[in-house]
């Protein structure tokens, strides 16, 4: 298993942290990418998934974006050779202390410039053999919960082998029915879009 950074921790609490990184596109980070970021010296991973991505604009953007007929070299070498900050919102949904995955907040956030890597599929797949995960998403603070959920499962499910995504989308779907049992609108609209 090979880590790849994409990006430095720049802020955390225990329920979140913030990434910036500097990626050309398309490998700029995605919504609902499973990612982990180093926690307690190295002794815990904190999982998460990303939730939000902004792309920070600065005085010099501003000035390019109200320029016409602006050079397609300007544009390049803004996205290419220049500082674009580009800012990535993650919500924690477990960790990994050991061999161990603990499906609860991380006792302690990540610390600032750690590493973030994102999960490989072997991670994905090991990780969401349980979906304690989805009640993190659920009782979240997260604007667009719902669409963070469906995401993180159809991502997971594509993770797995074709013969057991159909299997792995029913149980997710068991989970929806026992977690939002009482709110059977949002439950719906959650099984619709997750239906095998």
């Amino acid at each position: 298993m090979i880590n790849v950074t994409i990006g430095r921790l720049t802020r955390s609490t225990t329920t979140d942290y913030v990434f910036a990184c500097k990626v050309p596109e398309p490998e700029v980070p995605t919504f609902g990418a499973f990612v982990k970021a180093p926690s307690q010296r190295g002794q815990a991973y904190v999982l998460g998934l990303i939730y939000n991505i902004a792309f920070a604009d600065d005085m010099l953007v501003r000035q390019l974006a109200a320029t016409d007929n602006l050079p397609e070299e300007m544009v390049q070498d803004q996205r290419q050779n220049r500082q674009v900050p580009i800012e990535v919102s993650v919500l924690a949904i477990g960790y990994r202390m050991n061999s161990t995955y603990v499906y609860a907040l991380p006792p302690q956030p990540p610390v600032t410039l750690n590493q973030i890597s994102p999960c490989d599929n072997d991670e994905i797949c090991e990780f969401t053999q349980r979906l304690d995960f989805l009640r993190l998403i659920l009782n979240s603070m997260v604007t667009m919960a719902d669409e963070l959920v469906t995401t993180a499962i159809l991502a997971a499910a594509a993770c797995h082998p074709n013969e057991d995504r159909e299997k792995f989308l029913r149980s997710a779907g068991r989970e929806l029915a026992r977690l939002l049992g009482r709110d059977l609108a949002r439950l719906d609209n959650l099984l619709r879009r997750i239906r095998p």
